[in-house]
């Protein structure tokens, strides 16, 4: 019997520190640093190709962490590129992406109705391995596959950070 009562107290000391394991999460997340990094780079691949864009970088949860305007890009382009980096973020995929699975599949139609999403292409999310810390939303381009295309360029300028 006081084998049996060790035995059940080891089992629920053990499941105990499992639960508890569990209750915290450790979460890699986009430095104020990197950010700002990856929104000059991205209005300077633009600025290079005669583009004038505004870059919002937000972190995981969709927060902006970093904005950069160009001289000369429009002013709706602050609102673009943030809603760009929200969608990517929250949705962990290229907004090219999205806006061409909406396109495609009648039950993902809707997806442009969600709060804050904006389904076109610019917004790129940015990973650490496949964990996605933060995206990056560009807004200026004459169209949104070089929107992206800013956005990837900005986002390989700081791929050595990225690890």
């Amino acid at each position: 019997m006081q084998k049996l009562i060790q035995a059940a107290a080891l089992a629920l000391s053990f499941a105990a520190t499992a639960a508890s394991a569990q209750a915290v999460r450790v979460e890699k997340n986009m430095s104020l640093e990197l950010a700002n990094q990856i929104a000059g780079a991205t209005v300077a691949a633009c600025s290079a190709a005669g583009y004038n864009v505004s870059a919002t970088v937000v972190d995981r949860a969709g927060t902006v962490r970093a904005v950069q305007r160009a001289d000369n890009a429009g002013p709706h382009t602050l609102e673009a590129s943030r809603l760009k980096a929200f969608t990517s973020a929250s949705a962990k995929n290229n907004t090219l992406a999205i806006m061409e699975i909406s396109q495609k599949n009648p039950g993902a139609a809707n997806l442009g109705q969600i709060p804050g999403y904006l389904l076109l292409g610019g917004g790129v999310p940015v990973k650490v391995g496949n964990e996605v810390i933060g995206a990056v939303g560009v807004g200026g381009a004459p169209a949104g596959n070089l929107d992206e295309q800013c956005a990837m360029a900005g986002i390989a300028k700081v791929q050595d950070l990225l690890k």
